[in-house]
């Protein structure tokens, strides 16, 4: 005797229903006082943009008026 697809489906619903009710709860996790890693990526990459800035801004700033300079002739 062959199971009515209909029913397999029935089985499996209520196999999956138990199980998800037999599972423990998650615990939801408390992330006051973390840090995003999106926001630490922002705030380390403007460190390194002020720091290189800082270091090498006026040879920077001659090489773009070089560069400049040179594409308009």
């Amino acid at each position: 005797m062959t199971a009515h697809p209909r029913e397999i489906g029935t089985d499996m619903t209520l196999l999956l229903l138990l199980v998800s009710l037999q599972a423990p709860p998650r615990r939801r996790r408390d992330e006051r006082g973390d840090v995003p890693g999106w926001v630490l990526i922002t705030v380390m990459t403007a460190g390194l943009v002020a720091a290189l800035w800082a270091i090498a801004g006026p040879q920077l700033s001659q090489l773009l008026r070089d560069a400049l300079s040179s594409v308009r002739g």
